[in-house]
């Protein structure tokens, strides 16, 4: 088996596991509040990711000398998890999932203004391609235009931060720390709400929360891996393979079936991706010394 193929492996199997997290999340959060579910994901992921991170490196590796950073971005990725599961709670996880891949076209541009980055032509041509679709699934002024179609592109905003300052800062710190921190703080911010919103979990609740944080740790995991096995504009395309499953576990799960409009504006923000990824790819490819 090649290191492509590996990667493209490790990518699916990464996004599999992020959508069943996303599914049991979305179960979980029909009965609880989006801080108690960030609550128990985080409390479940934290010593899964202080193991892993000892067997990365060293537990050395957690070590910061930018609190401040991490304070900041956990503030943000909180943020994005509360925004995720209440927009999880309000619509059918296939148009959910679709909403949210909004998240790397804001990536894309964010970088012009945050980080000085130029974009191509050809890559802001497909940016308006992909907000296109967005705009089509959540068709403005329509009836799927609701608090939870805003809450996604919250959303899918904070995490473009998210993603922004790991670019800006991921080559100071270590990958572990930067994984570490931005569930420790959700933690400390959802334990703090606790007293407010607090309902005991019936029994069958705590393997949902369990299998949330595992799943959550496990989709890093393999995500990551792909990563390192693999190109990054091979790989990523087949973060679209959450869609998918995405439709497949809303039809299975609660009856759901994405109607044409979703149908056609995923396909619109795949496009989007899979040609910027493509530019991507034909840039490195350019630069590379003969």
């Amino acid at each position: 088996m090649t290191a492509s193929i590996k990667g493209m492996g490790y990518m699916c199997i990464g996004v599999l596991f992020l959508a069943l997290g996303d599914a049991v999340a979305k179960w979980l959060g029909e009965v609880h509040s989006p801080f108690e579910i960030i609550f128990f994901r985080t409390l479940v992921a934290l010593p899964l990711i202080a193991v892993l991170a000892h067997f990365g490196g060293g537990l050395r590796t957690l070590g910061t000398r930018r609190p401040g950073v991490h304070l900041l971005r956990g503030l943000i990725y909180t943020g994005t998890m509360g925004f995720f599961v209440l927009g999880l709670t309000m619509l059918p996880l296939a148009e959910a999932t679709a909403i949210a891949f909004v998240a790397p076209l804001f990536v894309t541009l964010l970088s012009v203004p945050l980080l000085g980055e130029r974009i191509a032509r050809p890559v802001l041509a497909a940016s308006a391609l992909g907000f296109v679709g967005v705009v089509i699934v959540v068709r403005p002024g329509g009836d799927a235009f609701n608090a939870g179609a805003l809450s996604m592109v919250a959303a899918a905003l904070c995490y473009a931060l998210t993603m922004i300052t790991a670019r800006r800062y991921g080559g100071r710190e270590s990958f572990w720390a930067l994984v570490f921190y931005i569930s420790l703080v959700p933690m400390l911010v959802a334990a703090a709400t606790l007293p407010w919103v607090w309902r005991m979990p019936d029994p069958w609740h705590w393997p949902a929360f369990l299998a949330a944080g595992i799943l959550g740790v496990g989709s890093t995991g393999f995500i990551t891996l792909a990563f390192r096995y693999t190109p990054a504009a091979i790989a990523a395309p087949f973060d679209y393979t959450a869609l998918i499953w995405a439709a497949l576990l809303g039809w299975w799960v609660w009856g759901e079936l994405p109607d044409i409009w979703v149908l056609a504006g995923s396909v619109l923000i795949i496009t989007s991706g899979l040609a910027i990824a493509y530019h991507d790819r034909r840039t490195s490819l350019n630069r590379r010394p003969s």
